[in-house]
């Protein structure tokens, strides 16, 4: 685990364990432009490429990727909103 669960509190969540990044990439932001700053999105994703894909997104959109946890078949990935 990579994240502290017990100090993460989501605002939103995303499932996008049935798509590939980058489909996934047109809801994760439809949901963080409906978010207010200093928010928690947590994204559900099976794809690999999510996990390198969010963190450059986030560093080039000025959000925090927080972490990520590996759950049995997939991982949850938490960003939030500056």
């Amino acid at each position: 685990m990579t994240t502290e669960k017990q100090k993460i509190i989501v605002a939103r969540s995303v499932d996008a364990r049935g798509t590939h990044c980058p489909e996934s990439l047109p809801e994760i932001k439809k949901t963080f432009d409906a978010m207010k700053s200093g928010e928690i999105m947590e994204i559900l994703s099976a794809d690999e490429r999510t996990k390198r894909d969010i963190p450059k997104w986030c560093a080039k959109q000025g959000h925090a990727y927080i972490g990520i946890d590996d759950e049995n078949g997939y991982f949850k990935v938490y960003l939030m909103k500056n």
